[in-house]
């Protein structure tokens, strides 16, 4: 069982419009909606992959019921954990011409320090049997600073491999609790270094505590810097669409490819494939499995020099 966590869950809304225009009106052609925040993305990719998969996190309020309601009919294992305040609802605007998306994020709703302490209790149990977990996404308020380095730390305790993807001082926080796997994008890992060259910024995050750093470098795919080695992967060409959620697919791409052993060349070319091919789906946590399966052939993986 893979457990993915999601502090701060969301619900999905994504419009598409034949254009968006500023300071205009527009009818909406299409509208999907599913449960969301980060690690719920994750969990659906997993789920799709073949892989059992258990989410908890927080839900609460009208749009925690959807969500919830929205979550049942999916394969992910639900156990969030109830709270008073209402789950943030997050709106992608698809323009149909462009492709372009215009993302829109709530804030999301206070955590009280008791249902902090539900939710620790519930990760401790859940732990029990894992063969890996993803820590994923911003803090709601109301939670330390400190909170996943906590989540790390209890997972090492536990020996179940753990992912990071967040931003911020919630990651610096979290890095230095010596996390199996960090997964910044370039902004992010900017930002925890000072360094904008990605290989150098990515050796510095493993001095930082990181035991491995997957960076997303967007059209350029993937750095992994690992005490095994180095290596970018990265697509064929470009593609256009909905990026909403392709993060979150590479984490599962990796997450899944750890618990089946592959290597680290297989293990980006499967993250690289499904960031590509969920750009490409209509919706966010989605992605185009035609696509994928093209793609897994024709992803480039170079070894770099240690």
């Amino acid at each position: 069982m893979i457990l993915t966590v999601t502090l701060n869950t969301a619900l999905d809304i994504t419009y598409r419009v034949p254009a968006l225009v500023p300071h205009a009106s527009h009818r909406v052609d299409e509208v999907a909606e599913r449960p969301g925040g980060k690690g719920l993305n994750v969990a659906r990719v997993l789920a799709a992959l073949g892989h059992e998969t258990v989410v908890t996190g927080f839900a609460g309020g009208p749009s925690g019921e959807v969500l919830r309601a929205r979550l049942a009919a999916l394969a992910p294992v639900d156990e969030l954990v109830p709270i008073a305040g209402a789950t943030r609802r997050t709106i992608a605007v698809v323009d149909a011409v462009s492709g372009d998306t215009t993302q829109l994020n709530e804030p999301g709703p206070l955590v009280s320090p008791a249902e902090w302490d539900a939710f620790v209790a519930t990760y401790g149990r859940l732990l029990d049997g894992a063969e890996a977990v993803a820590l994923c996404g911003s803090l709601p308020p109301g939670l330390p600073v400190g909170a996943y380095a906590q989540l790390v730390r209890q997972a090492r305790t536990a020996k179940v491999p753990v992912l990071l993807d967040t931003s911020g001082e919630p990651l610096r926080r979290g890095i230095a609790a010596r996390p199996d796997l960090v997964k910044p994008n370039a902004d992010e890992l900017a930002q925890l270094t000072g360094s904008r060259e990605p290989l150098r910024a990515a050796r510095d995050a493993r001095r930082r505590g990181a035991h491995t750093v997957v960076a997303s470098l967007g059209a350029q795919g993937m750095l992994a810097a690992s005490p095994d080695g180095l290596w970018q992967a990265a697509p064929p060409a470009a593609v256009r669409g909905n990026p909403t959620g392709a993060g979150d697919s590479a984490v599962a791409g990796l997450l899944s490819g750890l618990v089946e052993g592959l290597d680290w060349p297989g293990r980006l070319t499967r993250a690289v494939a499904l960031s590509a091919a969920t750009v490409l789906a209509p919706a966010a946590g989605e992605f185009d499995s035609g696509a994928y399966e093209k793609m897994l052939g024709s992803v480039r993986v170079t070894e770099h020099a240690r």
